[in-house]
């Protein structure tokens, strides 16, 4: 910032020294030119003045803050080229609750999609620190070289790092450590770390406006994939239907915002409970891979399978307060393989399944997936 001289300086300049001068009626005025200082003075102020009209007029269309919000000013969106979406596919093929749009709000939050303005220890569109890219950057594209300034490179990479808390997450979750919606936990873990995540059980406070403003990026990118469909390969039919869990589908707590039975906190419970006999046989609601099976502090002994994709969404089930385990991780089931028996271990008033249905980390309503009858 400029000093601006103070008034006393200003007033530190030798005044004239005043004298009198009698004129007679008849002795003509000479008219005087333009002092010295007005020659000097004047251009400068009309420049000066030239400079804040212009900056009133244009002032509003230069000076566009980067974490603008949708609406605010010309779509960060317009700036992306559709064919940079199949590499945002490719990033979270494999990723829970990390979806194409979400990876590109998330890149548009950290640079607005520009790598100008990049400092030399954060480069790239996505921001990678040296340290940061040797752990994640590789050479995606094929071109030899592996740089945060190569866009698809870019993408890739921070794919892999949202993706791998994305993972850390889900594994906090399906052990009762974190609540929350995956997506929002795995933004708030890029921002503060997974530590701090596990450590509050939720999206801890300082992460709340990084994952805000993330999310308020969000609907622009939905609007681009959906402009740049692109078919995958191993996506299931969208009329997939899941078997029932259990013989009985009796509902004792629905999916929905409930008082925990225990714990007297109001939340929403993520999934159907089923009244059923102790040791009961539990099966797999459709074919799928083991991703977790033990013992958890909320759920008791807890199974999770991996139904792979549908329509390019990663459907998962899960089975908890089990009183036994009848798989482990890694293990591939078919539609109906036992998994486990009821039981009413962890945070559990009786015997019953807990069963939970989620899409891309999302809980939804396992009642609109499971078959009439069984």
């Amino acid at each position: 910032m400029q000093n601006v001289p103070k008034g006393d300086d200003a007033a530190q300049s030798a005044s004239p020294t005043s004298t009198t001068v009698t004129a007679t009626a008849a002795a003509p005025r000479r008219r005087r030119g333009p002092g010295a200082c007005l020659l000097v003075v004047l251009p400068g102020v009309v420049t000066l003045g030239a400079v804040f009209a212009f900056v009133s007029l244009v002032g509003d269309q230069t000076a566009v803050p980067q974490d603008r919000t949708p609406g605010q000013a010309e779509s960060a969106a317009s700036n992306v080229d559709g064919s940079y979406v199949p590499w945002l596919r490719r990033a979270t093929a494999d990723c829970a609750g990390v979806t194409p749009a979400l990876l590109a709000a998330h890149i548009d939050q950290l640079s607005g999609w520009q790598s100008d303005g990049a400092s030399l220890s954060e480069q790239g569109i996505a921001r990678f620190s040296g340290a940061s890219w040797e752990k994640w950057g590789r050479d995606d594209d094929g071109n030899g070289t592996s740089t945060p300034l190569d866009t698809v490179d870019a993408i890739m990479a921070l794919g892999r790092q949202d993706c791998s808390l994305s993972k850390q997450m889900t594994a906090l979750r399906t052990e009762g450590t974190v609540n929350g919606d995956l997506a929002d936990l795995t933004l708030a873990a890029y921002a503060v770390g997974s530590d701090e995540v596990a450590e509050s059980g939720k999206v801890p406070s300082s992460a709340l406006l990084f994952v805000t403003e993330v999310k308020q990026r969000l609907p622009r990118y939905s609007a681009l994939v959906r402009r740049n469909p692109e078919q995958e390969g191993g996506v299931q039919t969208a009329g997939a239907r899941l078997q029932q869990p259990v013989v009985t589908l009796s509902v004792t707590s629905p999916f929905g915002s409930r008082k925990h039975p225990l714990t007297g906190v109001t939340k929403l419970h993520t999934g159907v409970d089923f009244h059923a006999p102790q040791g009961a046989q539990v099966s797999a609601a459709w074919g799928g891979v083991v991703e977790f099976a033990g013992m958890t502090p909320a759920y008791g002994y807890r199974v999770v399978i991996d139904h792979r994709t549908i329509e390019g969404k990663r459907l998962q089930t899960t089975y908890s307060h089990l009183s036994a385990l009848q798989v482990s991780a890694g293990q591939s089931l078919a539609a109906g393989q036992a998994v486990g028996l009821v039981g009413s271990t962890g945070l559990s008033t009786g015997p019953h399944l807990h069963f939970e249905v989620l899409l891309d980390g999302q809980y939804t309503d396992p009642m609109a997936w499971l078959t009439e009858g069984g």
